[in-house]
């Protein structure tokens, strides 16, 4: 089993960037596939990123495209979320998860484990 702590989440104004980071432990996050979610207050939770294990093939919800990138470093057992131009649509709280399988499946029902979340709220 993988554990995952997220880090980087804060407040930060329409337009700036964060970058989040995802440490895993106990496995190897290339083992997996890993993903970012976000849920904000009121809402479901909703699929934002994801990386293959195989091929490090990269997903985005399309409300992120072009703005938010997946990456990840096998040295350091850490996917990353950079983010740019931030709007005030995408404060919530951000979730690492890791996924035992081939396949990126946007449903967060289908993610196996997950860490405790970070906050990211971005101001207008």
């Amino acid at each position: 089993q993988v554990q995952l702590v997220e880090s980087g989440g804060g407040l930060v104004q329409a337009g700036g960037s964060l970058r989040l980071s995802c440490a895993g432990s106990g496995r190897t996050v290339s083992s997996y596939v890993m993903g970012w979610f976000r849920q904000a207050p009121g809402k479901e939770r909703e699929f934002v990123a994801a990386i293959r294990r195989s091929n490090s093939s990269t997903y985005y919800a399309d409300s992120v495209k072009g703005r938010f990138t997946i990456s990840r470093d096998n040295a350091k057992n850490t996917v990353y979320l950079q983010m740019n131009s931030l709007e005030p649509e995408d404060t919530a709280v951000y979730y690492c998860a890791a996924r035992g399988d081939l396949i990126v499946v946007v449903s967060p029902r289908a993610w196996g484990y997950w860490g405790q979340g970070t906050q990211v709220t971005v101001s207008s």
